[in-house]
């Protein structure tokens, strides 16, 4: 087995060959450290200099471990790469090197090639069984899949996103081969594969890091989660830019999505993973990293950055197609179509304009590439974050859904679409979570008091039917039945136009300004890399609308005349450039 290059891996259990692994754990507030095997054996493990303790022996892969801390705590390591049981049980050392790739020549995809389709493992049934949807969703025109946080969690269901252990796989989803086998068989469909981290929190139940690295974290700046991480501390840094490396290199993820930087209080500590990122696995890869980040901030999209997801874009098309205004679409109530436009014509629509709360949010962006912005009708924010976990197709009329996928799916902006969204899946996806207990019944009764701002549950005894995270039977219902139907032919043959007449010509691409025909209809334009004029004319509203000619028409979700756009109706041209292509 190959020695490893310690300066990229400071956190964990690092086999430095088949026989030897080296531990080391960064623990300033404990007097000592020892390391404990699950078969009796402890060893102590020398001090260094800045609070780490570092051990240094024989040791085989699938060793299983833990430490002891001053003699009063025995914890897992935080940067375990494999959990035997739970988040407070024996971590095990991992062989990376175990694993025999079959498809080496695989470099990635280039970002403007990305169609992407969010899912969850656990709902899916693990990594084996995500493994068989593989063939279905490269024929319909996928070509990523990106996975909701694997991070291990306690118990044996989560959403993800309450992770406390980020270097480990969740063991219950299968083993950290059949991670890879997942990935690999991916990479033969020609498929990226992207992971969702989340490295603005750790979870509720597991995180020991404040009984011994109390720096770890700052009082100072708090997140809707509690006390902020100190990405100031190199150690800090390096656990998660360590942790991101391990996914892209180890495992060969093709790409990260970051979830909630907004949270992360500290840019530069996203310009350093960004940099090193790129400079350690090199240019002969195609490496996606991808923001979810509320503050809006264009600038970090042009420091290492591909691309981000537009919340503000999903915001106002789902105002125009169910009416909802409640809790943050107040945002988007005033004017949506006009919001409409400006996304498709600069990217954000919140460019340091005020919000609801009179805050103002965002940066400029319509000098940025239309492919550096993620658009989707849905996601799993945007369906669990709902009390009921209902899906769009269950909230607004088939004709008007079927126009908003046509410009999900032809705009030059990078489209992403949840699992079941391709065959309009009649289950829900709801907030899950395994806890117990105290921490059961508070996550309980947060998440129903989290729609209070909501009309349809301001009386108490209505939010009592929001479904209990902890129930099994509110994990099994967000289960989706993936059957072939109507909507799924819709989509495979928008992907095919897609990847056929935008995709090849997106380098380059640029906006030439949206108009708004009335109320819930726009007509957008695009210039693409090849000098061809993209066209969509989306009409949302009951009415029929005039709009400008349109030639050489790809897609039409009705039969339309030349200047006329049907009510609940989209219609995709693409023909050459002329001098009066721009809207006046």
């Amino acid at each position: 087995m190959p020695s490893r290059n310690l300066e990229t891996w400071s956190h964990g259990a690092i086999m430095l060959d088949a026989q030897h692994t080296r531990f080391a754990l960064w623990a300033p507030d404990a007097l000592y450290v020892n390391l404990e095997f699950e078969e009796g054996k402890s060893i102590a493990m020398p001090a260094q200099p800045d609070g780490w303790f570092v051990a240094q022996l024989h040791c085989l892969a699938g060793t299983r471990y833990r430490y002891n801390i001053d003699g009063e705590l025995q914890v897992p390591d935080p940067a375990s790469r494999a959990q035997a049981t739970d988040v407070h049980g024996f971590s095990v050392v991992l062989d990376p090197l175990l694993y025999h790739w079959r498809h080496d020549a695989w470099h990635g995809r280039p970002w403007h090639e990305a169609v992407i389709y969010e899912l969850h493992v656990g709902a899916l049934g693990g990594y084996a069984a995500v493994e068989q949807q593989l063939p279905r969703l490269a024929e319909l025109g996928i070509t990523a899949i990106e996975l909701m946080p694997i991070g291990q969690f306690p118990g044996e269901r989560n959403w993800g996103y309450d992770g406390v252990l980020p270097y480990a796989a969740h063991s219950s989803y299968g083993s950290p081969e059949q991670l890879k086998q997942l990935i690999d068989s991916a990479h033969e469909y020609g498929l990226a594969v992207i992971l969702d981290v989340v490295y603005n929190h750790f979870g509720p139940d597991g995180n020991y890091l404040g009984h011994y690295a109390r720096h770890f974290f700052r009082e100072d700046t708090h997140t809707p989660w509690g006390a902020g991480i100190d990405f100031r501390r190199s150690e800090v840094r390096d656990f998660f830019i360590d942790n991101a490396l391990m996914w892209l290199l180890d495992y060969r993820f093709d790409g990260l999505r970051l979830d909630a930087v907004h949270a992360i209080n500290d840019p530069g500590f996203l310009q350093e993973l960004a940099r090193r990122v790129r400079q350690q696995v090199g240019p002969e890869r195609h490496i996606w990293l991808v923001l979810e980040n509320e503050f809006n901030q264009a600038s970090l999209l042009e420091q290492g950055f591909d691309a981000q997801w537009n919340d503000d874009g999903h915001n106002a098309l789902h105002v125009l197609l169910t009416g909802e205004t409640d809790a943050y679409y107040a945002d988007f109530a005033n004017d949506p179509t006009g919001k409409l436009a400006r996304c498709l014509s600069e990217g954000f629509i919140y460019q340091g304009h005020a919000n609801r709360h009179g805050s103002q949010r965002g940066e400029p962006s319509g000098h940025l590439s239309p492919s550096t912005f993620v658009l989707f009708l849905q996601n799993h924010d945007q369906i669990g974050n709902r009390a009921l976990g209902e899906r769009l197709h269950q909230l607004c009329s088939p004709e008007a859904l079927r126009a908003a996928t046509t410009l999900l799916l032809m705009s030059p902006m990078i489209p992403l679409m949840f699992m079941g969204d391709e065959v309009n899946a009649e289950e829900p996806f709801l907030f899950f979570t395994d806890h117990h207990g105290e921490l059961a019944e508070a996550v309980r009764e947060g998440r129903r008091n989290e729609f209070a701002e909501f009309a349809a549950f301001t009386d108490p005894e209505q939010r009592e039917h929001i479904p209990d995270p902890n129930a099994l039977t509110t994990f099994r219902r967000s289960v989706p039945r993936l059957a072939e139907c109507s909507t799924a032919q819709l989509y495979r043959h928008l992907l095919s136009l897609r990847h056929q007449h935008i995709v090849p010509h997106l380098p380059g691409s640029e906006a030439l300004g949206a108009r708004v025909l009335g109320e819930g209809a726009v007509s957008a334009r695009w210039r693409l890399g090849n000098g061809n004029l993209l066209q969509i004319d989306l009409n949302l509203s009951p009415v029929t609308l005039e709009c400008l000619a349109a030639e050489h028409t790809v897609f039409a979700t009705h039969a339309v005349t030349d200047q006329q756009l049907a009510p609940f109706s989209a219609r995709v041209s693409l023909g050459p450039f002329s001098s009066t292509g721009e809207h006046p």
